[in-house]
């Protein structure tokens, strides 16, 4: 199998941009999987069916994993440590690796949040940005903590009533204490940012279930830091989630993970982020992939992945 993997991926005609998505299996128990694309259409998965990245603890999943750049080339993947609050502090994990090639990886490790709130219920879909005014990432995630907003208590799945929460590092291994980062003032978990032009864009889900909403919105800020402001109406429709953009010639691409049965990734492409137009059925995915992010990256790298898979 890795040896047709690796002879179909090197056939593939990378041109002047190729792009590269992580995503999950099932929950997340088996690891990060890849895809490659060289026109964000089609992605073909490297190894296979089986995980590029594998999880090194016990009871420890690898859910929404985040791959990012930062400016001095090394790769960082951050992902949902467990799922629900029960089995141990799992679902307070935040997972993080490091990487100079994709190839070959950090140990990985848990980035400590929420440890001054013992009632947060869970820590889900991280992702980090680089701030390069104030020289530092910003991590940022959903959590509940239970009575924090009691307005809008309520208003999503057993008990859940999230908010996204951030904190700051320029080294990976010391921290800022977390704060809340964005609050649209309803339940919302799932962001992903990007840097358009002078502006950030936020891509949410907005969470709520009573009323139903649970689809994406934006929203913007002239800092990666916020805040964030002009938060639109829906894009999508009902039970979409884990949303990632990528920016192919003038337009943005947004993919994202429609949950419900039968389970399946949808994309929607915006000039202005006004305006969406539904691509869905220009774009294939592999089979049962969840929650991921899509990166750009050189052609040099992208021709190194399939001859590691041999």
């Amino acid at each position: 199998m890795k040896l047709v993997t690796a002879l179909l991926l090197a056939a593939l005609p990378l041109g002047a941009e190729s792009w590269l998505f992580t995503s999950f299996r099932s929950n997340g128990e088996t690891g990060v999987f890849l895809a490659l694309s060289n026109d964000g259409k089609t992605w073909t998965p490297l190894n296979g069916d089986k995980p590029w990245l594998k999880p090194e603890h016990p009871g420890q999943l690898m859910r929404d994993p985040w791959l990012g750049q930062g400016p001095d080339g090394n790769w960082h993947m951050l992902w949902t440590w467990g799922w629900t609050k029960g089995s141990g502090d799992q679902a307070l994990k935040i997972g993080h690796a490091s990487s100079k090639d994709l190839l070959h990886w950090s140990a990985q490790e848990e980035v400590p949040v929420l440890a001054d709130e013992p009632a947060a219920k869970n820590a889900w879909a991280p992702e980090a940005v680089w701030d390069g005014a104030k020289n530092e990432w910003v991590i940022f995630w959903a959590t509940t903590i239970p009575g924090r907003f009691p307005d809008t208590e309520g208003t999503g799945d057993s008990g859940y009533n999230h908010r996204i929460y951030s904190m700051t590092t320029k080294d990976w291994k010391t921290y800022s204490k977390a704060k809340v980062f964005f609050d649209p003032g309803f339940n919302t978990i799932d962001s992903t940012i990007v840097k358009d032009g002078k502006r950030w864009v936020m891509v949410f889900k907005d969470e709520r279930k009573a009323p139903l909403v649970k689809a994406l919105k934006v929203a913007f800020a002239d800092s990666p830091q916020g805040p964030w402001t002009g938060v639109s109406e829906p894009f999508t429709k009902a039970w979409s989630e884990g949303p990632t953009a990528v920016k192919i010639g003038a337009e943005w691409w947004i993919y994202f993970d429609h949950y419900q049965k039968p389970q399946h990734y949808e994309a929607m492409k915006t000039k202005d982020w006004k305006t969406f137009e539904d691509v869905t059925g220009e774009v294939h995915f592999p089979a049962g992939q969840r929650h991921g992010t899509a990166v750009q990256i050189p052609d040099a790298l992208a021709k190194t992945l399939p001859e590691a898979v041999r």
